[in-house]
């Protein structure tokens, strides 16, 4: 691997951990009005075409972040139509 893969590793590493801290709150409250359903969707929808992008272009630490980010991304969407009021 290159240091530029590394670097993308790490990036990638750093901004989905970002996610985990909002999974557990959400998940302990079994509360997320205080998000926007709308930024979630529009973020979602980006971060599904940062995967396309990153298959395309072949990029593992891409399609690993983005994967993953993703993942939470679409389990907070989800959490948040279970836990509405």
């Amino acid at each position: 691997m290159t240091p530029a893969d590394w670097i993308g590793l790490l990036a990638g590493t750093l901004t989905t951990a970002a996610f985990v801290p909002q999974v557990i709150k959400i998940w302990r409250t079994k509360h997320a009005d205080d998000l926007s359903t709308y930024m979630f969707v529009i973020f979602t929808l980006g971060v599904a075409l940062w995967l396309w992008f990153g298959v395309v272009m072949a990029s593992l630490p891409v399609i690993l972040a983005n994967s993953v980010t993703l993942a939470l991304s679409v389990l907070i969407l989800a959490m948040k139509f279970h836990y509405r009021k």
